[in-house]
């Protein structure tokens, strides 16, 4: 047991090191000791052993002010990169990432509803290993690979344990992508993923409690509590589209009546609006809104109003700093943001908590999730290394 925690200290500590070189750099051996409460050997081993490895290297910058001038370190960001997935109902996105968070290249690619997870998990090795040939990536300097998705994952062991929009329960994602492509995998939630990503690299860097919300085939939540993610017992936290609203509404497509999703993703509005005449697509449901028509005024406005009640419940439960909102109605109907951000102002937000956060949309917008799936299996890859 001693040994055990041992190597988990060593690990946390290699962690934190090269997250703060990566957040800071180029920053001085002397200020990571500082920050961390480590002692300086501890500090110059791990520096020299991420050094050794590639990872960062030693700036001919020095550090300013009085005293003893010391050397700076700074991080090689193409030295190691990871593999972003993002998979949805109908696609999937795959690119690479290094260690800044920047996407080095991607590719989107249609799915079709009924694809299996075989099939898809074999699709996705297929097109890694294309992608990397085609950009003449060495697969040692590939960390690992991050799959993000709408649903419930065990994220420890990989296993995605029910995801109604994909069709899968009890999927051994990372199991099998890495007995396929050799890479270790990392499977979390997709806006869990995004979350993270928008942490460390989009709207809410600084935030230490960010709640990202988001609206499109689905309905989903994710918190950031001090730069970690707030999982819950089956790291199902956060799946507010499935609250009952009204026990006696709309059946919803996970076989329970009267879910809150069922007033606000896409494939509820959309079957809706087909009630009152053909209509393929949210754009064309949008375009009758602005044309006035009363059916889609009224099933807009009341996707608005349940929005800014999902809103208002996410704040009351968690009080946080920053509320994002994302997913594909905020990415493609920018006037959404605008409307629930004014009703939550005006009625829908309880009054104490009125003006108590900051209002925020998605920086990274589809980009989010390979984002973060990849730097998850960034994080995993340098503590256990």
């Amino acid at each position: 047991m001693k040994k055990h925690d041992q190597d988990f200290m060593k690990r946390q500590n290699r962690l934190t090191v090269f997250e703060i070189i990566k957040n800071q750099n180029p920053i001085s051996r002397a200020s990571i000791a500082k920050q961390t409460g480590m002692s300086a050997t501890t500090v110059s081993r791990i520096v020299g052993e991420l050094t050794e490895q590639g990872y960062i290297l030693e700036s001919e910058k020095v550090s300013e002010g009085l005293g003893r001038k010391s050397m700076l370190l700074e991080m090689v960001d193409a030295s190691v990169l990871s593999i972003g997935v993002e998979l949805d109902r109908h696609r999937m996105s795959i690119g690479l990432v290094d260690l800044q968070g920047n996407t080095v290249c991607s590719e989107t690619y249609s799915r079709k509803d009924d694809e299996s997870s075989d099939t898809t998990i074999e699709r996705i090795a297929a097109v890694t290993g294309e992608l990397l040939k085609r950009h003449s990536i060495e697969r040692g300097r590939v960390a690992g690979i991050g799959v993000g998705l709408p649903g419930i994952v065990n994220n420890d062991e990989g296993i995605v344990v029910f995801s109604v929009q994909l069709g899968w329960k009890n999927v051994p994602l990372a199991k099998r992508l890495s007995e396929l492509t050799g890479f270790k995998a990392d499977v979390d939630n997709e806006l869990k993923a995004k979350a993270l990503s928008e942490h460390l690299k989009g709207a809410a860097i600084g935030s230490n409690r960010t709640a990202l919300i988001g609206f499109g085939n689905g309905v989903g939540s994710a918190l950031i509590i001090d730069g970690e993610i707030y999982r819950g017992a089956m790291n199902s936290a956060g799946e507010i589209g499935h609250s009952t609203v009204d026990p006696n509404g709309k059946l919803c497509e996970c076989g329970k009546a009267g879910c809150l999703q069922t007033y606000i993703n896409i494939s509820s509005l959309l079957s809706e609006a087909n009630h009152y005449r053909r209509i393929h697509s949210m754009e064309e449901l949008f375009e009758a809104r602005r044309a006035g028509e009363r059916w889609a005024v009224y099933l807009i406005d009341r996707a608005l109003m349940y929005m800014s009640i999902t809103v208002n419940n996410v704040v009351c439960m968690y009080n946080p700093d920053s509320v994002i909102l994302t997913g594909e109605l905020i990415d493609k109907f920018p006037e959404i943001y605008e409307e629930v951000k004014s009703l939550c102002a005006s009625r829908f937000v309880w009054e104490p908590l009125n003006g108590s956060f900051r209002f925020l949309r998605s920086e990274l917008n589809e980009k989010g999730v390979i984002i973060g799936s990849g730097l998850m299996a960034q994080r995993r890859f340098f503590a256990l290394e």
